[in-house]
């Protein structure tokens, strides 16, 4: 009795040793690997993905969008074997091969590989299950589900469906360029150029993650506890552009791409007074809706990249300088040399011969002998200074990335003939969107401004929305009549007399500049490619918008008053209707003046043809007599 009484102690005493060993495994020894298992078992995580910032015009209208759609991928891991997997491959072939491109033998290739080798943290190559192979990215919503039914019909395993989303450009091509786009890089979006990718940390969506503890039926119970973050979706842009003038001016860029024959084309319409940019676009360009034909050439910003040589246009920012700090008025004469003038040993020719003109005319006739006598009076530092100070050799700080500063070199750098060059805007290069500011400039009184493409950013999850502020500088004129004179001059550039009466409107004074500039080509300039402009503001004294027309290449003329002239007048009147700015001049005053103009024209012609003909004959009665004495 005794002896059982000790066995069955010891038996028990081993026993309790091996239970409270075994707690001890449980409790303390794996107590992070059962509590994690355990956890799997009554805690759900569910992810919640918020929507990427759209983009709206002005007053709202969506320009950049979001389509929810579902993206389907693969395990390959568990999708089984070859027999599995083709009919998997050919079910999808079928049901998406046409519209997505997909091929049975690409998707079985993908869903037979089943494993990976990886480099781990020692950098020991290892082999793993894959776990993911992309079957199909961004597909139609309601279609979607309508696979997502046959799939568990067919009992296909491993075949898992994400909700997604996919950008959308309602307006096709409208504003392309400058908005930009974004391509889809697994479940990863990547912004690629335009404002997509300058604000693309702003309009990015965070993600949520929530742990719940749940029910055996998977429902969240009430007393557990949960761990949830909030989702957020991305920030809202709302441009400086207005969509009804944006429309007007691609229609009538697409008429100047037809007409001329150009290689290109681009136009931009800002405010002066805000420097926001009402319309902007370039030509060629593309639908981000439709990617497949579309390549570099179309979707780069050639606004903010690319520079020309300004040509002409270039002229009014010089003599405003030189009206400014004294050193001319508007009817000081120089002689223009029968368009033919030798400086550093260097010819230097206009348009067309021209005698003494007034700088006034000077504007008018667009001379380039003229200019440059203008510039050599005003030295090579205020010429600097002058030119500096309407921005040129420094970038808008538009958010577009790239952006040039554009090419003018320091007055150290400057040779000889720098300075009778640069007035007349060669050797000298900016972009679209420098000119465009330098043209703000003289429309607003000399105010420095910043362009503006962004209005506002509206945080769409707690509606605050943050203004973008307008930057205006003090005026950089020195005399407070040096903007009405140099508006005076701009003016007569589209009357008669002018080099750009096609870009006239009817009942408004127009105030602008024609240029044409010869590209540099292979080191020298081309005597076949040129850049023909028009940029000017209207109504000229209380102007509301600067317009810019910019063909590149163009065929047949390639003047910019008779090329991109009639472009601006044609985007610049049907936008003058659209804003109701009433007319400077009745229609039919204005008539009767461009009549009256035209006549006063021909007589000062026939006049000028009459004395130049009287002047020949009597030097051909000159060299008579001294033969005759002879």
């Amino acid at each position: 009795m005794a002896v059982r009484m000790k066995v069955a102690i010891c038996f028990f005493l081993l026993l309790f040793g091996y239970v409270v060993y075994c707690l001890y495994q449980v409790q303390i020894v794996r107590h992070e690997e059962l509590f994690a298992k355990a956890k799997e078992k009554y805690t759900a995580k569910k992810v919640q993905r918020g929507n990427r910032g759209e983009i709206f015009d002005y007053d709202g209208n969506l320009l950049v969008g979001n389509i929810p759609t579902f993206d389907i991928y693969a395990d390959p891991s568990e999708t089984g074997d070859a027999e599995h997997c083709a009919a998997i491959a050919s079910f999808f072939e079928k049901m998406l091969g046409k519209e997505y491109g997909l091929q049975r033998e690409k998707i079985f290739e993908r869903l037979m590989k089943k494993e990976i080798r990886i480099k781990d943290s020692k950098g020991e190559f290892r082999t793993i299950k894959r776990r993911y192979a992309v079957i199909a990215q961004q597909v139609e919503y309601d279609f979607a589900w309508q696979l997502r039914l046959a799939v568990e019909k067919r009992k296909f395993k491993g075949i898992y469906f994400k909700e997604s989303f996919k950008r959308n450009y309602p307006k096709g091509s409208l504003l392309a360029n400058i908005l930009g786009f974004t391509n889809l890089d697994r479940d990863k979006v990547v912004a690629v150029i335009g404002l997509e990718k300058f604000f693309d940390k702003d309009m990015m969506s965070r993600k949520s993650t929530s742990v719940y503890e749940r029910s055996r039926d998977g429902m969240p119970i009430s007393y557990g506890n949960a761990d949830i973050q909030e989702v957020r979706d991305g920030l809202n842009l709302y441009l400086t552009i207005r969509e009804p003038i944006q429309s007007i001016l691609e229609e009538e860029l697409d008429k100047l791409m037809e007409k001329s024959g150009a290689r290109a084309a681009y136009a931009i319409m800002a405010d002066p007074q805000t420097g926001d940019i009402l319309a902007v676009a370039q030509r060629p360009t593309y639908d981000p809706n439709d990617r497949s034909t579309m390549s570099p050439d179309c979707y780069r910003n050639r606004i903010a990249e690319d520079t020309m040589e300004p040509g002409s246009i270039m002229k009014p920012f010089a003599v405003a300088g030189a009206l400014d700090q004294g050193y001319v008025t508007p009817y000081t004469r120089f002689d223009t040399n029968r368009g033919l003038w030798f400086y550093g040993g260097k010819p230097l020719r206009d348009s067309h011969p021209m005698g003494v003109l007034s700088v006034k005319e000077i504007v008018q006739k667009s001379s380039n002998i003229g200019t440059a006598k203008i510039a050599l009076l005003m030295g090579e530092k205020n010429l600097d200074s002058t030119l500096r100070a309407f921005g040129f050799g420094s970038r808008t700080g538009i958010p577009l990335k790239p952006e040039t500063a554009g090419i003018f070199r320091k007055v150290k750098n400057w040779d000889t003939l720098s300075i009778t060059r640069f007035c007349i805007g060669q050797g000298i290069a900016a972009s679209p969107l420098q000119l465009v500011r330098a043209y703000c400039i003289l429309a607003n009184g000399g105010h420095p401004v910043d362009l503006r493409l962004v209005d506002r950013i509206e945080n769409a999850n707690n509606h605050v929305v943050e203004k973008i502020p307008v930057k205006r500088g003090k005026s950089i004129y020195q005399d407070g009549a040096t903007h009405h004179e140099i508006i005076s001059m701009l003016k007569t550039v589209t009357e008669e007399g002018g080099t750009a009466k096609s870009a006239a409107i009817p009942g408004y004074h127009v105030a602008g500049k024609t240029g044409t500039s010869q590209k540099f080509v292979n080191g020298q300039y081309s005597h076949k490619q040129y850049f023909a402009s028009f940029v000017g503001f209207v109504p000229a004294d209380k102007p509301r918008f600067v317009l810019l027309v910019t063909a590149d290449e163009p065929k047949g003329s390639i003047y910019g008053g008779s090329v991109a002239g009639p472009s601006f007048s044609e985007i610049a009147q049907r936008t003058l209707q659209y804003l109701h700015v009433p007319y400077d001049v009745p229609l039919e005053e204005w008539e009767n003046n461009r009549k009256q103009a035209r006549l006063k024209a021909y007589e000062e012609r026939r006049l000028a043809a009459n004395r130049e003909k009287a002047e020949r004959e009597r030097k051909r009665q000159q060299q008579l007599r001294r033969v005759s004495q002879r």
